[in-house]
């Protein structure tokens, strides 16, 4: 089948990025002979390559390095692939442990060994590369940064170190994709989180697990509010349940055989097994087998915002996109196949209607499995078939009948999924919501219902998440806003800055007034001058500053300052608080 023109040059980059990664490779082996290779695969806008190296690398280094592969590239040199036997490839590489060791993997899974040979530089690769170093635009890569890494990403390995690159077709791509890093590093949640007072991380309580103060819970709530209301008006119920289970309830779902290394285990004084909860699925299940459900009850739809737990490795933890505790907004409906099209586009709405909120386009493509490694999933492949196909018939019904993305092996073990991603001020994609149909759990726990004829019905489940993760959506939300979040969603509305302390009572009856009105603000009565408390406010990025001084009292009005528009004249209170309710 041909490839159309994207593809085609997606896989061109692909190439290209392989072949940095070797001449990477090279640059460093030329300064540290004694260097063990790890691997150097590409990844999303670039590759990396990880060493054992003899010392400590610098960050100052890296531009050496760059310069190194700029003169290899210059030389025009041939990329020569060929297979290889392992005795040959034992022989190849008998100074690189890491190399002997993946050696080693590849023959036991019976895959084939090929190396790649750049002038004197041979590398165990699967490949594909470009043909000559000619092809590669000296100018179109950079070396990033440093950063640890255990082999093979288990911490019980050797720590290795890792340098990332970016790399594009040309120059111009190559700037254009670092101003828009410049733009992002400013934007950094991890950053501004610190700076507007949203999050925390303490050494005490561990990596992963974040504190939210008063602020960023503000910010939690308004969100999972904003949830709630769209599923309330659909017929949601909440439910509750505890953070733990027995290890038996994800035996009996198929999480156990899964992911019983990811979880967090709890062993009692009597020696019972328990884990933290790492999804919520089978304990709603748990709700709904209760009693016997009539079809006239049906579709049955539990909600529930909670926390959940996976084992991530302290290397992958990263700000709030990657931790610990996760905030789901789960939900679950439990329904018949005939109002699965029903039940799935009333998801899809809401999911557009809250992300249209927060000034988000989302984008929908559909996570199948991959039929060559059924080991992967449970359940029979015509239950996948039949789910797969309803999930693609509502994305075209959704989509003016266009075909959906499609990503093959993405689907969860359970079922397929519908995966919204959503793209951020810079143009970057966030995968947010999901929609995923699972006919394999209701099997497993047996769930029905009591059809017309008085018999048990088979149902199935769809398992929905608006937000996905909530810690997730927030560092999503703060980097696609830089902090400066709409009014409606500001943890802090309006900043009070009196003068001095002299119109003290004056000051207290515009807070009352803004009590009143369910405004969220705060009033600065520090000691200091009028202008560092503005610019402190406005660093805050809150949207209004109201100044009160002895001119505000006597006219009755604040001064008001709005974010990035500055000062707007003085009102009278009433009349800015009516203003407030037409921006939000």
């Amino acid at each position: 089948m041909k490839k159309n023109k994207k593809t085609q040059i997606a896989d061109e980059l692909e190439r290209m990025r392989h072949t940095l990664s070797h001449l990477l490779a090279m640059a460093v082996m030329k300064k540290y002979p004694k260097a063990k290779l790890g691997i150097g695969p590409t990844i999303e806008d670039g590759f990396y390559y990880d060493f054992e190296l003899p010392n400590t690398l610098k960050e100052e280094e890296l531009e050496m390095f760059e310069q190194e592969m700029r003169k290899l590239i210059k030389k025009g040199l041939g990329v020569l692939g060929r297979e290889i036997s392992a005795d040959e490839a034992r022989t190849t590489f008998k100074n690189q442990p890491y190399k002997l060791e993946l050696i080693y993997d590849y023959e036991k899974e019976h895959k084939k060994l090929t190396v790649y040979t750049i002038d004197d530089f041979t590398d165990l690769c699967k490949g594909g590369h470009v043909q000559n170093t000619t092809e590669l635009d000296p100018n179109a890569f950079k070396l990033t940064r440093l950063a640890g890494a255990y082999w093979k990403g288990n911490e019980k390995n050797n720590m290795l170190t890792r340098i990332y690159g970016v790399a594009f077709k040309s120059t111009s791509e190559i700037d254009a994709y670092i101003k828009k890093q410049e733009q992002a590093q400013k934007r950094d949640h991890r950053k501004l989180g610190k700076e507007l007072d949203l999050f925390v991380f303490s050494e005490l309580i561990g990596g992963g697990l974040p504190l939210f103060t008063p602020k960023g819970t503000i910010l939690r709530d308004l969100l999972d509010n904003k949830v709630w209301k769209l599923r309330e008006a659909n017929g949601y119920k909440r439910v509750d349940i505890p953070h733990m289970t027995k290890k038996d309830l994800y035996e009996k779902s198929g999480h156990w055989e899964k992911f019983k290394d990811e979880l967090l285990h709890v062993t009692t004084r009597e020696e019972h097994q328990f884990v933290l909860k790492p999804m919520n699925c089978p304990h709603h299940i748990q709700i709904f087998a209760r009693r016997p459900i009539s079809y006239r009850e049906m579709p049955v739809r539990y909600a529930n915002t909670t926390k959940v737990y996976r084992d991530e490795q302290t290397g992958e933890l990263m700000g709030l996109t990657r931790v610990r505790s996760i905030t789901q907004d789960d939900a679950h409906i439990f329904c018949r196949v005939s109002q699965i099209n029903e039940e799935v586009e009333k998801i899809w709405d809401i999911i557009e209607e809250f992300y249209k909120q927060l000034d988000l386009d989302v984008h929908a493509r559909l996570s199948t499995r991959d039929p060559a490694t059924p080991e992967k999933y449970i359940g029979a492949p015509k239950k996948w078939e039949m789910a797969e196909e309803s999930l693609r018939k509502i994305i075209k019904t959704k989509r003016g009948k266009k075909d959906p993305e499609e990503s093959k092996g993405e689907a969860a073990f359970y079922g397929p999924k519908i995966d919204f991603n959503a793209t951020d001020s810079l143009g970057r994609k966030w995968q947010v919501a999901t929609i995923q149909l699972d006919m394999n759990q209701p099997e497993r726990f047996d769930l029905t219902c009591i059809n017309e004829k008085g018999e048990k019905e088979r149902i199935v489940m769809i398992h929905a998440a608006i937000m996905g993760s909530i810690e997730r959506l927030l560092a999503i939300l703060i980097e696609h806003n830089a902090g400066a979040f709409p009014l409606w969603l500001a943890p802090v509305q309006v900043a009070i800055i009196p003068v001095n302390d002299k119109n003290e009572a004056y000051v207290k009856k515009t807070e009352e007034l803004l009590l009143k009105k369910h405004i969220r603000f705060e009033t600065d009565r520090r000691n200091e001058s009028l202008n560092k408390k503005i610019r402190e406010a406005e660093l805050q990025k809150i949207p209004y500053l109201l100044v009160v001084g002895d001119k505000e009292k006597k006219s009755k009005t604040v001064s008001v300052r709005e974010r990035e528009k500055g000062d707007r004249g003085s009102k009278k209170l009433e009349k800015f608080l009516q203003s407030l309710k037409m921006h939000e």
